[in-house]
């Protein structure tokens, strides 16, 4: 069975990890891709019932914590 590639968030977290590359000494510039990446993970895992797996996500669990600690912000 093949992975779907918009469930993987694969590439939100290299965008990331470029980011966190770029800024080693400023990595609250990268905070819009921390969220893109955790956003993306939640979404892989309500499309597959907490079943899905991916490198760039940690557990299920994870996602939703630091989602309800982080409310978005306004920009």
């Amino acid at each position: 069975m093949a992975k779907a590639k918009d469930t993987s968030c694969q590439d939100e977290a290299c965008a990331l990890q470029t980011c966190l590359n770029r800024n080693t000494y400023s990595p609250e510039k990268c905070d819009k891709l921390v969220r893109k990446l955790y956003e993306c993970c939640s979404r892989m895992y309500e499309e597959t019932n907490g079943k899905g797996e991916s490198t760039a996500c940690p557990q299920s669990r994870v996602v939703t914590r630091w989602l309800k600690n982080h409310s978005p912000t306004v920009d």
